[in-house]
């Protein structure tokens, strides 16, 4: 394990550490595209980091700008800022040809975090969702060299799904943070206030609101496997994100909807065998 670890690049190492499902999903990747993918990821976890690491708003909107301009950088030919990530990511632009809107999106999705205001409603948790995981995916594709309308369309649906189940196991993570990513109007219809999730004293009453956004994320599950014969085969990497939240899911309904759950919090001991089985029959 340490010579594989040594073996990685920076980009490698952080994705592997902060985002290790994703750093999964690139293991199954033709080699001579793993590299991008990994500083793709690489560089939407130093984005997806900015709230906790800045101490006040402003502090996040400069280091927001900080990647806009290292981006602008790099889509103009220029010299980009100095940074572990920076200069992998301007490879990956100038070699596979990112769609710039896409990075910029990224960028600009991670404003929201520096609110602490909660989502109003679950609409406005999906599009939270969307923003901050759906042009991800779309930059993957284009790295894997896959660019048809329908592997977008299933990619979009599979990064809703990844990133709400993904957000509804973050709950107690957040809730230490001071932040709630939960819909504000579904937990006013069942009596939880804000500050019951953060202290931890929502109990069972929070269980029918993370089924609600459960259910909304089954939804996008199925509108993305719903595409999958129109999905080419090199395509899946990018989607297998999809068998992760389907895993997540799954062990939330069995622990009937408790994000506390044991089983929930840690990582599922199936899901590498899970991505391999997926993979190889070119499912997702």
């Amino acid at each position: 394990m340490a010579n594989e670890a040594a073996d990685l690049s920076y980009c490698g190492q952080e994705v592997r550490r902060y985002d290790n499902d994703r750093f999964l999903t690139c293991l199954f990747a033709p080699a001579e595209r793993r590299e991008a993918l990994f500083a793709l990821y690489a560089f939407n976890v130093e984005i997806a980091k900015t709230r906790e690491v800045v101490s006040e708003p402003m502090l996040g909107q400069m280091r927001l700008q900080w990647w806009r301009d290292a981006v602008e950088a790099a889509y103009e030919g220029g010299a980009v800022p100095v940074h572990a990530v920076t200069r992998p990511l301007a490879e990956a632009i100038q070699k596979h040809g990112l769609t710039r809107g896409h990075v910029d999106r990224l960028i600009d999705a991670r404003e929201s975090d520096l609110d602490d205001e909660p989502p109003a409603s679950l609409d406005c948790l999906v599009n939270y969702a969307e923003v901050t995981s759906a042009p991800l995916a779309l930059l993957a594709l284009e790295v894997l060299g896959v660019r048809d309308a329908a592997a977008a369309e299933a990619g979009r649906h599979a990064a809703i799904a990844y990133a709400l189940a993904g957000l509804l196991r973050a709950v107690p993570h957040l809730a230490r943070q001071n932040r709630v990513l939960l819909p504000a109007d579904r937990l006013a219809a069942h009596g939880v206030r804000v500050r019951d999730v953060i202290e931890g004293k929502a109990g069972d009453k929070l269980r029918p609101v993370v089924r609600e956004v459960a259910e909304r994320a089954r939804e996008h599950l199925a509108k993305a496997r719903a595409a999958r014969r129109a999905v080419p085969r090199p395509a899946v990497p990018a989607l297998l994100g999809a068998t992760l939240a389907d895993t997540t899911l799954g062990v939330l309904a069995r622990e009937d909807h408790e994000v506390l759950a044991a089983r929930v919090q840690m990582p599922h001991p199936m899901r590498q065998l899970k991505l391999a089985w997926a993979a190889m029959r070119g499912r997702y």
